[in-house]
């Protein structure tokens, strides 16, 4: 894997959901900074990291996991660079695609128009064919659940991160792992335990916890455009990060 630039983890500030949710706020209502621009600097990010852990992207076998919210949509958004960077890739949704925030469904339909197979875990796949496509994976990506999940993973996302775990393939996981608590790094439920996580913006407190630690494997930090007058506004001292390139791995 070509050298990320190394960055201590105390160096940058952490921050839990409601923080984080108001820094999402800040950037769209008041810095004219739109989730879909966040979703494709994520999903972007998101892929150069995938293929150079894979050692490339040709030809890999590469399933994404995405759930219905922004965190699916980042996702989706790394399945098209994949995809045009010759992986063989597969979409895994785990709720039905009316159910998508409006960012992300257009990202889908992206998806769609490029012939990429998309399939609803519910609907389109067996318990077999989910298991055989999963475990014929030499990468899954997770997108199911972001910083702002309320609750456990549950339903069909629950279904889905289960199956996926059982599979024991390599897991790359978009902000923090799938039903680890973004605050505390507790696990109450179903959880992968990542490879790699790829947070975006700021590192999430629980991450930083020994359980989000245990759970989110090689920790790295995407740059998503966010300024330092957003984050000083939100009343948090930064200094970026990024002045040596767009992804940093947190120590």
């Amino acid at each position: 894997m070509r050298t990320a630039a190394r960055v201590r983890a105390t160096d940058v500030p952490a921050v839990g959901a409601a923080e984080m949710r108001e820094i999402d706020r800040l950037a769209v209502e008041s810095f004219g900074i739109s989730l879909a621009q966040m979703m494709e600097l994520a999903g972007a990010g998101l892929a150069r990291l995938a293929g150079e852990i894979m050692g490339g992207t040709t030809g890999k076998r590469v399933t994404v996991l995405t759930g219905p919210g922004n965190n699916g949509g980042g996702g989706l958004v790394a399945a098209r660079h994949l995809v045009n960077r010759g992986a063989q890739l597969h979409v895994v949704l785990a709720q039905p695609v009316g159910r998508l925030h409006a960012a992300a469904k257009e990202r889908l339909l992206t998806l769609i128009e490029m012939q990429v197979l998309c399939c609803v875990s519910t609907w389109d796949l067996a318990d077999g064919e989910l298991e055989a496509l999963l475990d014929g994976s030499d990468l899954l990506i997770d997108a199911l659940l972001g910083y702002s999940a309320d609750g456990p993973p549950r339903g069909p996302v629950r279904e889905v991160l289960e199956q996926a775990v059982r599979s024991a393939r390599p897991v790359l996981s978009l902000d923090l792992p799938s039903g680890v608590n973004p605050d505390t790094g507790a696990v109450d439920g179903a959880a992968f335990t990542a490879a790699t996580t790829m947070t975006v913006a700021l590192p999430k407190r629980g991450l930083l916890t020994d359980s989000g630690r245990a759970h989110a494997g090689d920790l790295y930090l995407a740059d998503i455009g966010l300024p330092a007058a957003l984050y000083a506004r939100a009343g948090l001292r930064f200094t970026d990060p990024f002045v040596g390139g767009s992804l940093v791995r947190l120590d």
